[in-house]
């Protein structure tokens, strides 16, 4: 199952980076993720805690899969072991040329539990990640 949202952020993709990987302020504008920790390099874990709309949080530690600067950064976390409710966690900008950025959030889920939780993740999981969204939209154009 896959979740793919977007939006164009009117900034360059270098501006929308910058505020995408200052983890340390994600409390102040992010409603979905309020907060990553670690190092995001290619191969290491970091901490990943995220608010669901209804005020659910949780927390996980997934594997960076991709971190290649004003483009991409990719995870992957797993519930248990893999193969039981596994997410590759993405984002991607697109430079338009034209001083905007179409920002991609998207999240492919695999694994035997995905079906149970089917429901929640197209309706609470794809709002959080609109909120998200906004939220960045928001912090670079108003820099």
């Amino acid at each position: 199952m896959d979740i793919k949202t977007q939006i164009i952020i009117n900034s360059t993709p270098d501006k929308v980076w910058t505020v995408l990987t200052d983890f340390d302020n994600y409390s102040n504008w992010n409603p979905f993720i309020k907060s990553i920790k670690g190092e995001p390099k290619v191969g290491s874990q970091i901490t990943v805690c995220i608010s669901s709309p209804e005020g659910k949080s949780m927390t996980f530690k997934p594997t960076v899969l991709e971190f290649e600067q004003n483009k991409e950064f990719r995870w992957m976390g797993k519930l248990l072991f893999k193969g039981v409710f596994d997410g590759e966690h993405k984002f991607e900008l697109i430079d338009n040329g034209n001083g905007t950025t179409i920002f991609i959030h998207s999240e492919k889920f695999r694994g035997v539990l995905v079906n149970l939780f089917r429901k929640k993740l197209e309706n609470s999981t794809r709002q959080g990640f609109e909120l998200m969204n906004h939220g960045l939209k928001n912090v670079v154009e108003k820099k």
